[in-house]
């Protein structure tokens, strides 16, 4: 019996450790013109399991 509520204790601990938020980096460049209703937009997102990586870049493109 104690084994048994041992082994659920370490099994919900170890739940609640995959389930926590792990720390992520946002990078955002925005640098395009407010005017510009559909600016040009590069996105990307690397989540290695411990720590994830977020990046966006904006930009206008210059007509004339």
């Amino acid at each position: 019996m104690r084994d048994r509520r041992k082994i659920l204790v370490a099994g919900g601990i170890a739940v609640a450790l995959l389930a926590a938020r792990h720390p992520t980096a946002d990078f955002r460049l925005v640098t395009h013109d407010i005017g510009d209703p559909t600016p040009h937009r590069i996105q990307a997102a690397v989540d290695l399991g411990l720590v994830g990586i977020s990046f966006l870049y904006t930009w206008s493109q210059r007509i004339g």
